[in-house]
């Protein structure tokens, strides 16, 4: 595990989209694991710079969601396809065939989940992941649990999880109750993870995730098991460590 140090935010953002960009630069038909979130929006945004500028090209990425709110449309302004197109894919030459998000409309969950794990063998599996860190030490929507989660599935989310995501809604009454989302096994076979925390309000956490037990309780913190993580976290997340 290598743990990066910046100084606020919009280093973090930097940093991370000199990792993703060196990792497209290598291989160009990479598989990317995406995460949703406020967390990852600088990132990218960096890189959609990289590309305006002509350093980057997207043309052979493919890419694979972390997770998707369970009964959003596509068209929804808060599904994670939504935000994706809006942040990063529509502003890159990325071939939106490539791109794989959970499809939070399935009525079938388990057949969703299925299908969805077979897309990412189908890739050849993600070469690169990129995670956030929920306030409860969640990654993806995998949520504290007395296990962890092997393959995709389908959770409740918990009420701190909803909490911490009304903001993007109405109201908390608006905010999804289930969701899909890739399970710690799934992102445990990534090859490499970037790990991005931002802001004081997670630093116990992240305390907790990088040198506490590890617990599906916390489920961040299945990464210390993981061969290739890069943690990149600004000053005010780094407080308590």
């Amino acid at each position: 595990m290598k743990i990066y140090k910046v100084k606020n935010y919009d280093e973090m953002s930097k940093k991370a989209a000199s990792v993703i960009a060196a990792q497209i630069v290598t291989k160009p038909d990479c598989v990317l694991g995406l995460a949703t979130g406020s967390t990852p929006i600088g990132t990218y945004e960096c890189l959609v710079e990289k590309y305006r500028n002509g350093e980057l090209d997207f043309s052979e990425v493919k890419t694979a969601n972390l997770d998707e709110y369970k009964g959003l449309t596509k068209d929804n302004d808060q599904s994670y396809y939504y935000f994706m197109n809006h942040h990063l894919f529509s502003h890159v030459n990325i071939d939106m065939a490539q791109t794989n998000i959970p499809d939070g409309t399935a009525q079938d969950a388990a057949a969703e989940c299925a299908r969805y794990e077979d897309v990412i063998r189908s890739l050849g599996g993600v070469d690169l992941q990129v995670l956030g860190l929920g306030h409860d030490g969640h990654i993806g929507f995998n949520e504290p649990d007395d296990h962890f989660a092997a393959e995709t599935h389908c959770v409740d989310l918990t009420e701190m999880t909803i909490e911490a995501n009304k903001r993007f809604f109405a109201s908390a009454d608006d905010v999804p109750r289930q969701a899909f989302t890739m399970g710690i096994g799934t992102i445990m076979r990534a090859r490499r993870i970037v790990f991005l925390v931002s802001g004081s309000d997670k630093a116990e956490i992240l305390k907790k995730s990088l040198y506490g037990p590890v617990t599906p309780a916390v489920p961040a913190s299945i990464l210390q098991f993981h061969p290739d993580v890069v943690v990149i976290a600004d000053e005010a997340a780094m407080a308590g460590r």
